[in-house]
């Protein structure tokens, strides 16, 4: 039997190819992978292929590690996935510049997406850059003195409609989605192909880019710079 807090699930979907992979984090390998490419003129992802896909897989997976897989990570390449950039402004009546303060305005950002766009998943949430009394920062510097406070964030986000999908099918096999990842994104932070998908993800997942704000509440050792938004935006 293999300890569960040595290996991840990722499972890749994309509309020519499905993908599985029982990553041992310790030994940073695959223990089990398959894929399977698929011919699709329609350039979407087909929901029935993938239940045979899993049908196929889980079972496997599961007879190799002596017990069932209770959590996965979703890896999605799509070109439904769509971005969208906000700019919130915000006069500072305090002597520095915080993290909390940071926290309240990615906060409004994200209030302010989902106020308009409620039909829609976030799967990342990305500081661009920010501004101080105009001054731009590509990284957030602490304890800085200023008026006004601005960011850009960049929102990636998919329909839930397509999430709420993609948890049924893998609720039918009692397995709970930890994150979900945008493989484009990840393509383009790495400057990388995807033909090492498990390796990568396994890279970005303590936290890699400290101008992401964390979505889903995971423990790891090594904490990002938005430890406090695993709570926030779960």
């Amino acid at each position: 039997m293999i300890e569960e807090i040595n290996f991840e699930t990722y499972l890749f979907i994309s509309p020519k190819k499905f993908g599985i992979y029982l990553f041992d984090k310790k030994n940073f390998r695959n223990l089990y992978k398959q894929e399977q490419i698929y011919e699709n003129i329609k350039n979407i992802i087909n929901l029935e292929q993938l239940i045979k896909f899993l049908e196929k897989n889980i079972f496997k997976i599961e007879k190799l590690i002596g017990k069932f897989i209770n959590n996965i990570f979703i890896l999605i390449d799509y070109h439904h996935i769509s971005n969208l950039t906000i700019g919130v402004k915000k006069k500072s009546y305090q002597e520095f510049i915080n993290k909390k303060f940071l926290e309240s305005i990615i906060i409004e950002a994200k209030d302010l997406f989902n106020e308009n766009y409620n039909n829609q998943k976030i799967i990342h949430i990305l500081i661009k850059k920010y501004m101080i009394n105009d001054k731009t920062f590509l990284s957030f510097k602490e304890n800085l003195r200023g008026d006004h406070f601005s960011i850009e964030v960049e929102f990636k986000y998919i329909s839930k409609g397509f999430i709420s999908e993609i948890e049924k099918i893998l609720g039918n096999f009692q397995i709970n989605i930890i994150k979900y990842f945008d493989v484009k994104y990840i393509q383009e932070f790495f400057n990388s192909d995807i033909s090492q998908i498990s390796e990568i993800i396994a890279k970005i997942q303590p936290g890699f880019n400290d101008n992401e704000a964390e979505l889903v509440q995971k423990s790891i050792k090594k904490r990002g710079f938005f430890e406090k938004f695993f709570q926030l935006f779960s």
